[in-house]
């Protein structure tokens, strides 16, 4: 019991923070809470009635559960859960199994296709429930591992963003855990024995190149456990005057009059040492190790 007080703590802190440094929630908003039936999902809903208890603020949550024609996908043990919270849930049915089994070769993994089939589906939920918001439960290590991708794989440096408005205009995606360490949200699922719903159930062949990573980063934490805190303060703390990217450029030095990359300071690119203050742009509060 007082494992699960300790992480329920540090989780709540973690969840609160970034829900105030990117403004995550507002007064009168009804967040759906996408409840796939996994460990992030699960703890996300459980932190967000939490925080709704002492919120300053009176918002409202819905869980949905969205089965997806896999085979044995357990819905009655996710609804089950979801009734002895007693909070408003609904539970959606929509066979985009076959659809991704059609589309996608054999061998293939369908997570692609099957993440964005799910994400329409939300979608369009969302706004016929009159939602203003879809919570969805990535946390620290998915975007961290999502910024080595995109820079390893895509040659961009990128993740996954705290808040966006999705392409058709019509709905907020937020995602709360993104400060809390995958460690502790799995801990805090194993203590508070949520009913988790194996991940696998489609057959799909694992997404390799995330896995690689993933493995990547744990032998870097094993030599230096910072490492994933780094990369999340790194994110939210740029120095243009460092990189390549000349869009941005432009943007800086039309904005201030000035040319970024010479009032840059000479650092050489092996400096382990803390990033000068001059020409570093913040884009939240994303912290180092917790």
């Amino acid at each position: 019991m007082q494992q699960i007080h300790r992480l329920e703590r540090k989780l709540l802190r973690a969840t609160a923070e970034a829900i105030r440094d990117f403004d995550l929630v507002s007064q009168g908003d009804r967040i759906m809470v996408a409840v796939s039936g996994g460990k992030d999902s699960y703890t996300l809903l459980h932190l967000l009635m939490r925080l709704r208890e002492r919120a300053p603020i009176d918002f409202d949550l819905v869980a949905v559960n969205l089965d997806q024609g896999q085979p044995g996908f357990p819905a009655q043990v996710v609804e089950d859960h979801l009734r002895s919270l007693g909070v408003p849930y609904r539970m959606l049915q929509r066979d985009t199994y076959s659809v991704v089994r059609r589309l996608v070769p054999e061998g293939k993994t369908t997570c692609p296709v099957c993440s964005r089939l799910r994400r329409g589906v939300l979608y369009n939920a969302a706004v016929e429930m009159g939602c203003t918001k879809i919570a969805l439960g990535h946390h620290r290590d998915d975007l961290v591992e999502t910024l080595l991708l995109s820079a390893l794989y895509s040659g961009a440096l990128k993740s996954m963003p705290p808040k966006l408005r999705s392409r058709d205009g019509r709905n907020v995606v937020i995602r709360p855990l993104c400060y809390a360490a995958e460690e502790d949200v799995a801990a805090f699922a194993e203590a508070m024995r949520f009913p988790i719903v194996p991940c696998d159930l489609c057959g799909s062949q694992p997404n390799l190149r995330r896995k690689r990573v993933k493995r990547l980063l744990a032998e870097l934490s094993a030599e230096h456990p910072a490492v994933k805190g780094n990369l999340l303060h790194a994110l939210g703390h740029v120095v243009p005057s460092h990189l390549l990217d000349r869009d941005l450029h432009r943007q800086l030095a039309d904005a201030t009059g000035r040319d970024p990359w010479l009032d840059a300071e000479d650092e050489e690119a092996e400096d382990c040492g803390e990033p000068a203050g001059d020409g570093v742009v913040s884009l939240g509060g994303a912290r180092g190790e917790r």
